[in-house]
């Protein structure tokens, strides 16, 4: 592929990711919130986090806090999307780590919720983050990409990747998650 080329298709899947991003604007409920028990009785995970792309269930808070929004799910997948900030910056001048772990968290575990059946839930029980490169507010998105591993009865685990449209990888991580029966109440 010839630099220019390259330089196409990297813009072209920027558009590609901005125009996802304002489909699932398009549709999700204006207010973070907290889903009610009886919006999610009967749902497995993967149908809850669906009913949350479809506006059906509100998006979480810390999603506002942190601008960024999850993209899309499968069973066992999960695909958040964020857009570096000056104000996300540490006192070095990058992003902050914490915003990356974030992101990462919210796909790792995300993936794993897409496995639950009706009336489970899960906790994380370890979390492994590796920043390999720095990311600044020049950065226009990143997707952290999360996919389960391993899922038993009790442990699942997952492994995410956080990426720019340009292909650059900027961290990875991973959990093993506790997988329990959810108390009703």
């Amino acid at each position: 592929m010839s630099r220019s080329d390259n330089a196409t298709h990297v813009d072209t899947l920027l558009q590609r990711w901005r125009d996802e991003e304002a489909r699932v604007r398009q549709h999700m409920q204006p207010e973070p919130g907290l889903a009610r028990l009886d919006q999610l009785a009967g749902l497995d995970g993967l149908a809850q986090m669906q009913a949350m792309l479809d506006g059906e269930l509100p998006p979480p808070p810390i999603a506002l806090t942190l601008d960024f929004l999850l993209i899309e799910v499968a069973k066992g997948k999960a695909v958040f999307q964020g857009k570096p900030q000056f104000r996300h910056y540490n006192p070095l001048g990058t992003v902050h780590g914490g915003w990356f772990a974030t992101l990462l968290d919210s796909a790792l575990g995300c993936a794993v919720h897409t496995t639950l059946e009706p009336g489970s839930g899960y906790t994380t029980l370890e979390f492994k983050v590796n920043l390999v490169r720095a990311l600044t507010d020049k950065v226009p998105l990143v997707r952290a990409i999360g996919e389960v591993t391993h899922r038993g009865r009790q442990v699942a685990t997952s492994e995410a990747r956080l990426v720019g449209h340009d292909g650059k990888l900027y961290a990875h991580a991973s959990t093993t998650c506790l997988i329990f029966d959810q108390l009703q109440g």
